[in-house]
């Protein structure tokens, strides 16, 4: 499947299965999602249970926080991420503190589905990750995957999770293809090591994991991929034991230097296994700027499978933290 194929599977399987799925969003019943996410859903489930709205993500995620609290379990799309601005108030002051604020009377089983990232030529505005904006916002899961099997998987347990739980979909795997096994469950909060190594421990999230399985492959080094797969609550047992093996930890992610959520993973490393580390910790990241229009710049914007390997190599072989790419580039240039 494609990865977008593999999100409508998880859909219409959970709604098959469940009553009380309902979704909705603006363009995702007629024109079935404007990155084709809802296709087919519509004409299977009916408009009672597959609406659009108006443009107005205040106003339909606010409804979906009350949908949730009167016993439905709503799925919510929000085109670009950054357009969740808007309704933040609804899913992090409301929605992801209900159960705690009700002492437990009531839940708020909700998804909200969101497109992010770059490469696709979206401008600054429409193409940045942003998961700072929700990780810090405790009684509100974030789950991101990086492939097909992850998509289907991982929604399907965020569509029967009984907390809000943020879904972030990298937008430039939506036509990636990959093999889907719809039997398989996936855990949230389970990381996933997606190839054992012994020299360095990657970790990364969503499409940055497909460009360190590259970099790794480019290397030529033993390391240890591990697709985080949900960033809360992360899988800090699977991380601190493969840091322990290997002696070096590196992030990969496609988020900004400043605020990025690797820096969590790291220092959460470096407090608990710091006897293991045989060199400091350290993030490969984007950097503090804008993301470029300009698809020439735009490329550059995130790191590279070549930025990663020559990082990893100075890592492995030297002890060394490296410098960010955007310094080394320019120092050479």
């Amino acid at each position: 499947m494609r990865f977008r194929q593999a999100i409508v599977a998880a859909m219409t399987d959970e709604m098959t299965a469940d009553e009380s799925v309902i979704f909705f969003g603006e363009d995702v019943a007629a024109a079935e999602g404007p990155f084709k996410t809802s296709e087919g859903l519509l004409d299977t489930f009916g408009p009672i249970r597959v609406r659009d709205t108006p443009i107005s993500e205040m106003a339909f995620t606010g409804a979906a926080v009350g949908a949730a609290m009167m016993g439905m379990r709503p799925v919510i799309e929000i085109m670009f991420m950054e357009f969740l601005g808007v309704a933040l108030d609804a899913l992090v002051t409301e929605g992801a503190k209900m159960h705690y604020l009700s002492n437990g009377e009531y839940s708020v089983p909700m998804v909200v589905r969101a497109s992010c990232g770059s490469g696709l030529g979206f401008g600054s505005q429409h193409s940045q990750t942003l998961e700072n904006w929700v990780a810090a916002t405790p009684g509100l899961k974030v789950v991101q995957p990086s492939d097909a099997q992850s998509a289907y998987s991982l929604l399907r347990a965020s569509i029967q999770d009984n907390n809000p739980v943020m879904f972030l979909e990298p937008r430039i795997l939506y036509a990636e293809r990959g093999e889907v096994d719809t039997s398989l469950k996936m855990e949230i909060g389970k990381a996933r090591i997606l190839q054992e190594g012994s020299e360095a421990t990657v970790v990364s999230l969503g499409n940055m994991v497909n460009v360190a399985r590259e970099a790794i492959k480019e290397s030529g080094l033993s390391v240890e991929l591990i697709d985080l797969a949900t960033l809360v609550p992360w899988d800090r047992q699977t991380v601190l034991s493969s840091v322990k093996k290997t002696g070096r930890l590196i992030v990969v992610e496609e988020s900004p230097w400043s605020g990025g959520w690797g820096s969590e993973i790291v220092s959460y490393v470096a407090s608990h296994a710091f006897s293991a580390l045989k060199s400091a910790p350290f993030r490969i990241t984007a950097p503090d700027v804008p993301v470029p229009y300009s698809g020439t710049l735009e490329a550059r914007y995130v790191p590279t499978a070549i930025n990663v390997a020559l990082a990893l190599k100075e890592a492995v072989k030297e002890n060394k933290v490296p410098q960010p790419w955007w310094i080394t580039e320019g120092v050479s240039k």
